[in-house]
């Protein structure tokens, strides 16, 4: 599998380009993204967001107009990337540029996004409608702000649940295989043996 990593905005989030069979794929879209596309020169045909908070998505809106690609998201993250009143309900003073999804997508064994087949999995918590998506083939995992290095998402967030996130990690991510590498939405690359083993969140 090949893909690039970029991290932005002041929360330091990551986005995962990823090459399917049928073109480029992005996953998140923090601050700087869409500059950093085009820096690589890539022709992007669709976005992926593994959640709705606003460190993920601000750069949505532009990469849906400079590239014309496609989005899709769960049902629970549209209202958070389509309402421009949503975080302010919060008392999160934010200006992101609204965006509607083209697709939905909830948990799933198998889709194929561009020709790529993977699991799509929701592992609530730290967002509603958090998604991460997992390729078997390439033991490659797309965690989102689900599982770090040594750490684990925030529950203390609206909508957040730190048990049912703790729950969701044993329950569905940990069975995947220690071998998989893990693709944060913050912080370094990780093994789902690592975090097995060693992260003081999960023992």
């Amino acid at each position: 599998m090949i893909y690039e990593s970029f991290c932005g905005g002041i929360f330091e989030t990551n986005c995962y380009l990823l090459r399917a069979p049928d073109g480029w794929i992005l996953f998140d879209a923090p601050d700087g993204a869409c500059e950093w596309l085009v820096s690589q020169n890539v022709e992007l045909k669709l976005l992926l967001l593994t959640h709705g908070h606003f460190d993920h998505i601000p750069d949505a809106a532009k990469i849906k107009r400079r590239f014309e690609c496609q989005i899709g998201c769960h049902p629970l993250t549209a209202p958070m990337i389509s309402d421009p009143e949503f975080f302010r309900g919060f008392g999160f003073q934010l200006e992101i540029e609204p965006i509607e999804p083209d697709f939905f997508i909830e948990e799933t064994p198998a889709r194929k996004f561009l020709g790529l087949e993977m699991q799509v999995i929701e592992v609530p918590g730290h967002c509603p409608g958090s998604l991460c998506f997992f390729s078997r083939k390439d033991q490659l995992l797309v965690g989102g702000d689900v599982l770090f290095a040594g750490s684990v998402g925030r529950g203390d967030l609206p909508g957040g649940d730190i048990d049912l996130l703790l729950e969701g990690i044993r329950k569905k991510i940990f069975p995947l295989g220690d071998d998989v590498t893990v693709l944060p939405g913050h912080g370094p690359p990780t093994k789902i043996g690592s975090e097995r083993q060693t992260n003081p969140f999960l023992r």
